[in-house]
């Protein structure tokens, strides 16, 4: 009896754990489509190209971010 409760007690947490992993899991999908839509048009192009060429254009834009000016504050 002992060990068919103990049986039983072991499904139910897996169950358990299954639907909430399930539940991150496609609430993940959902939320992140959106999030990607949402952004502006000239924030952000998909990468194209091999990774090689990925990781060149991720550099060139990091260093252009790094070159802009920075707005300065206005002195009272």
């Amino acid at each position: 009896m002992r060990m068919v409760l103990g049986v039983l007690s072991l499904l139910f947490v897996v169950a358990v754990i299954g639907v909430l992993a399930k539940k991150q899991l496609g609430g993940a999908a959902i939320v992140a489509a959106p999030a990607t839509s949402a952004a502006p048009a000239g924030t952000m192009a998909p990468p194209t190209g091999t990774p090689a060429q990925q990781v060149q254009q991720f550099k060139q834009a990091v260093e252009s971010t790094m070159h802009q000016a920075r707005p300065m504050p206005d002195e009272k």
